[in-house]
């Protein structure tokens, strides 16, 4: 269930993971915890800055967290084990398919599927790993949920880069919208979504700062390398197009983002 990961193994992403993690803790983590002694998978740990979340929000569950990148899963041992070092975290430097036959209560995966190629056989493969009445929680974002003032053709023209990027490396950076179906072709029971929604001006700094400019900008960011090798901009083009989009973190700017939750049951 391999991944080219778009953003890039580096510290200035796992600052940013972190910085995303943080800000949005309460808005995307409302509504989930798992009662003390569950049995919880989470698939796709990254540097384990939703790790974070889920021992500090659920403390006593017994978390199996698993990634295929061997660098990201040192750097969350040791982000929990400086944090929640009571935490009963199981970690796995493996691809999903090496799960064999365990069952888990429940399955958490959050900012995985939109990197996946069948992001449809990695939910049936995970529902195989569910216990009967356990719950799946997605979380995704949809990049076309991005809307800023003021408006900018440049700025839109980098982010368009981002996504047009992730498509070429297998992924959906749009996958957000279509978590619902997902699940429910997936054979998932019960299958709902909800948005969850990030609106940012300067009566919000602390949303200002970390959501627009170190997250949603710094991912943009990310692919700078990449979007500029391959044609898609001139260097010029896009400082200009993040010069754009940076407007929407000043006085007077804007900027609206929508992430997307979904949970089922089997």
């Amino acid at each position: 269930m391999g991944t080219d990961y778009v953003h890039g193994y580096t510290p200035a992403e796992t600052r940013r993971l972190a910085d995303q993690a943080q800000t949005l803790a309460d808005l995307l983590h409302d509504g989930t915890s798992y009662p003390a002694g569950s049995r919880v998978l989470e698939a796709g740990c990254g540097v384990g800055a939703q790790t974070m979340q889920l021992v500090t929000r659920s403390p006593g569950i017994d978390l199996v967290s698993v990634d295929i990148s061997e660098e990201s899963l040192a750097q969350a041992k040791a982000r929990v084990a400086a944090t929640a070092p009571d935490a009963r975290v199981d970690w796995r430097h493996a691809d999903l398919h090496d799960l064999a036959d365990e069952q888990f209560d429940h399955v958490f995966l959050c900012f995985v599927l939109e990197h996946l190629p069948n992001p449809h056989h990695a939910l049936t493969r995970l529902r195989r790993h569910l216990k009967p009445g356990g719950t799946i929680t997605v979380i995704e974002g949809d990049h076309g949920s991005a809307f800023f003032h003021p408006r900018s053709t440049a700025a839109q023209a980098v982010i368009d880069c981002l996504v047009n990027l992730q498509a070429e490396a297998g992924g959906d950076a749009l996958i957000g919208r279509r978590l619902q179906p997902l699940l429910e072709k997936a054979g998932y029971d019960d299958a709902r979504a909800r948005p969850c929604t990030v609106y940012a001006d300067e009566t919000l700094p602390h949303l200002v700062d970390g959501f627009t400019r170190k997250t949603f900008i710094a991912m943009v960011e990310s692919v700078r390398e990449r979007a500029v090798a391959a044609g898609m901009r001139t260097p010029a083009e896009w400082a200009a197009g993040i010069r754009d989009l940076e407007k929407s973190a000043e006085s007077g700017g804007t900027f609206h983002y929508t992430f997307f939750k979904a949970t089922g049951r089997t």
